[in-house]
């Protein structure tokens, strides 16, 4: 804990010397674009309806070029050494309707704008880039998709990525622990959900275990992004469920006039947890330079009916990116450290005092975006990854029980194009992955590389009212463990090779403005991971002996979409409806034996099943400032043979509320519920239904030009005793009881 308070003690200091920078540093000269002949450059200010204000620290992309400013405090924004074409700005700001602009520049011209904006109670969705060929509004994504950013990210932020979507329609969390929280969406979580960083894979082993945590840190997230139903086209074909991505930005595509960022400081109560974390950006010329930090620290979680002891957790995250940034696009590398420490709670058989896990992962990225003058392609960009992951799991005696480590490279490369033949616009791509996967200790399993080789295309066609989008993708994929002489009694260890093809075809049809129906249909395919297939030995962190099957064969999915969306001025809301089956669906079949140490048998099968159910979520604006919310969520997994309920299901449930709105605050309360679980797997238990009560406030003010924000957040506000049927300790103790959230946050 010491080490943890000094960590953010110096993180604060470091980060507080350069808010002191105001608006002189403009004054002293501003690193702007290299010239360039005939360029041109976009100037505005942006002023609040009716008062004509300045808003500073508004937030205005260049969609095109991806590039971002942020509004001076007298409203100023500019962007310089553009040439000649058509670009989309789009201006965000807390408490305001978002405004679009379109922009035709001419060689040498200077476009000059104003733009007011507007109150309003309804953040629409920002810009979006998971899920489709490049950057779109949230409300023109072509499959069921959900946008968490700005003031809504800072009302559900929590310690982790999962717990900060639980509550969206579709997403649950399944965790072994606080620490471990993992997104579940439409019931499929593990390898079948993708988690992403800036659209990079992260390379841990959270998709393997429920007791791996994800390695990455929420609190210095810019946007998270959930595309629910299989559409990972352009990342990878097991994505059956969807695919999370947290954007950070770490290697920077823009230049900044002066110094930009974020820093953010939150506690809770119901674990003493405090956190601290904040990025910087900054160009010198055309080198844009980008630094971030964090440090987590979180005591042992308090529950209604007492502690849940042992899930205290450290965390501590560094990352440095850099890049040229010119007219032709940009080239770069970011490197990554993450540390975390965190407890599982113990359980019958062999640690009732729980284990402590040791977690660290190196990360290397380059990137390279280049912009063809001539050519089919509007840009071709290059991307590889290095990560080294180790994991260590420690018993109360100090003993080391199981030892996990893997070395992830990953190279792709993705070329965009505009207005094709009959395609609005398009792209195509290959990607090629290694992995060297090792486990020791209790849990056997052999080391196993691991190699990936794919190509891809997704194409769209603008038939306005109408969009289509189709797109394929080949995934070749061979296992290959180092020593098939393992004694294990599991079968015959050998190497196996997988390929399959998955495509997908989506539609969005737009009825009238603001009211759109969609629908898709994607074949997707997964292969069995190493642990899957080779691993056998008590595993203590799951309380479980896991037994693999070197025999699985790939899954196949089938999965159907329909929805309908609208995005209207006082009301934006979106209802789904999906079936996905999936033949050869693996899973931990409990097998009703125990070990010697009485511990549950588990082996892993391949069996069909069939996953149906709806979401839903609104947004209403029922008076000026007042807006009533809602999410509901529903699925129903069932095997297919047998007609049996498939495991870890979550139930029926959601959340309504309400929260009034005005330019400077919002105050809100609501209820999280959920039905009875009863529709359970072999040997599972049901779990009864809840409901937990919420509240919220926030108070947002611009001093010195920047943007600050308060939100004082209390979850469980009755210290309610209530289980979640995927939680994997709920027979220990029930979720956290009451808990205080205070975050502030600065953006300049």
């Amino acid at each position: 804990m010491v080490r943890s308070i000094r960590t953010l003690l110096l993180f604060s200091a470091g980060f507080g010397g350069a808010l002191a920078f105001g608006p002189a540093e403009a004054a002293a000269g501003r690193p702007g674009t290299v010239a360039v002949a005939d360029s041109g450059s976009v100037r505005g200010h942006v002023v609040e309806v009716g008062t004509g204000s300045p808003l500073a620290g508004t937030h205005v992309r260049l969609v095109e070029l991806g590039r971002d400013e942020l509004t001076h405090e007298d409203g100023e924004f500019h962007f310089d050494g553009l040439t000649a074409g058509q670009y989309t700005l789009v201006i965000e700001r807390l408490g305001y309707r978002r405004v679009t602009r379109q922009i035709a520049l001419a060689p040498g011209e200077t476009a000059y704008l104003r733009i007011e904006l507007q109150f309003s109670a309804i953040q629409l969705p920002g810009l979006m880039v998971t899920g489709g060929v490049g950057q779109r509004l949230g409300e023109e994504s072509l499959r069921a998709a959900t946008v968490v950013a700005g003031q809504e990210l800072a009302r559900k932020l929590d310690a982790t990525i999962a717990g900060t979507l639980q509550n969206e329609p579709g997403v649950a969390a399944v965790s072994t622990g606080p620490a471990t929280a993992r997104p579940v969406i439409r019931g499929l979580g593990g390898d079948r959900i993708l988690i992403l960083e800036d659209g990079e894979r992260v390379g841990d082993l959270s998709s393997s275990s429920p007791d791996h945590a994800v390695a990455i840190e929420a609190v210095t997230a810019k946007q998270m992004e959930v595309v629910r139903g299989p559409a990972a086209l352009l990342y990878g074909s097991n994505a059956l469920g969807g695919v999370v991505n947290v954007i950070r930005e770490e290697i920077p595509t823009s230049q900044a006039d002066r110094v930009h960022g974020s820093v953010s400081v939150q506690g809770q109560t119901a674990n003493r947890g405090f956190t601290g974390g904040g990025f910087l950006t900054h160009s010198f010329g055309p080198l844009a330079l980008r630094v971030e930090g964090s440090a987590r620290t979180a005591g042992d979680l308090r529950t209604p009916v007492g502690t849940l002891e042992n899930t205290g957790l450290d965390t501590y995250n560094l990352s440095a990116g850099a890049s040229w940034v010119d007219g032709w696009g940009h080239a770069g590398a970011a490197y990554r450290f993450y540390d975390s420490e965190y407890g599982l709670p113990g359980h019958e058989g062999g640690h009732e005092e729980g284990v402590t896990i040791e977690m660290r992962r190196h990360t290397v990225r380059g990137e390279a975006l280049v912009r063809p003058s001539a050519g089919p392609f509007s840009s071709i960009e290059f991307d590889g990854t290095y990560s080294h992951y180790h994991q260590r799991e420690i018993e109360e005696s100090g003993i080391l029980g199981t030892e996990f480590g893997l070395l992830t490279a990953v190279g792709s490369v993705l070329m965009r194009h505009g207005a094709l033949g009959p395609f609005s616009e398009g792209a195509v791509g290959f990607q090629a992955q290694w992995r060297d996967y090792a486990a020791g200790g209790s849990l056997e399993a052999p080391p196993s590389n691991e190699y990936t080789v794919a190509g891809y295309f997704l194409e769209e066609i603008d038939l306005s009212p109408l969009r289509l989008q189709l797109g394929g993708r080949y995934d070749w994929h061979r296992v290959v463990p180092r020593d098939t002489t393992t004694e294990l009694d599991i079968g015959r260890v050998r190497t196996r090779s997988f390929g399959s093809v998955s495509a997908s075809v989506g539609a969005l049809y737009e009825v009238v403005d603001g009211i759109a129906v969609g629908a898709s249909v994607a074949r997707a395919y997964r292969t069995p991971d190493v642990t899957e297939l080779f691993s056998q030995g008590p595993h203590l962190a799951t309380h479980s002996v896991e037994v693999g099957n070197p025999d699985l064969e790939e899954e196949i999915g089938l999965g159907f979409d329909l929805f309908v969306r609208a995005t209207r001025e006082r009301f934006r809301g979106e209802v789904a409806a999906f079936r996905n089956t999936i033949d050869g669906f693996i899973y931990p079949r409990n097998t009703g034996d125990r070990s010697p140490s009485g511990l549950p048998i588990y082996r892993h099968v391949g069996e069909d099943a069939v996953l149906t159910g709806f979401e839903g979520k609104a947004e209403w604006s029922v008076a000026d400032r007042l807006v009533l919310d809602g999410t509901v969520s529903y699925v129903r997994g069932t095997l297919t043979r047998t007609d049996e309920p498939l495991p870890f299901i979550p139930p029926l449930g959601g959340r309504f509320g309400f929260r009034y709105e005005a330019p400077r605050y919002f105050v809100g309360a609501g209820m999280k519920w959920a039905a009875r679980q009863d529709r359970v797997g072999e040997f599972e238990e049901p779990t009864d239904g809840y409901h937990v009560y919420d509240a919220v406030a926030g108070y947002r003010w611009t001093a010195f030009g920047r943007v600050h924000t308060l939100t004082l957040r209390a979850d469980n506000v009755t210290d309610a005793e209530y289980r979640d049927h995927l939680s994997r300790v709920k027979a220990v103790m029930p979720q956290a009881g009451r808990n205080l959230s205070l975050l502030y946050r600065v953006n300049f």
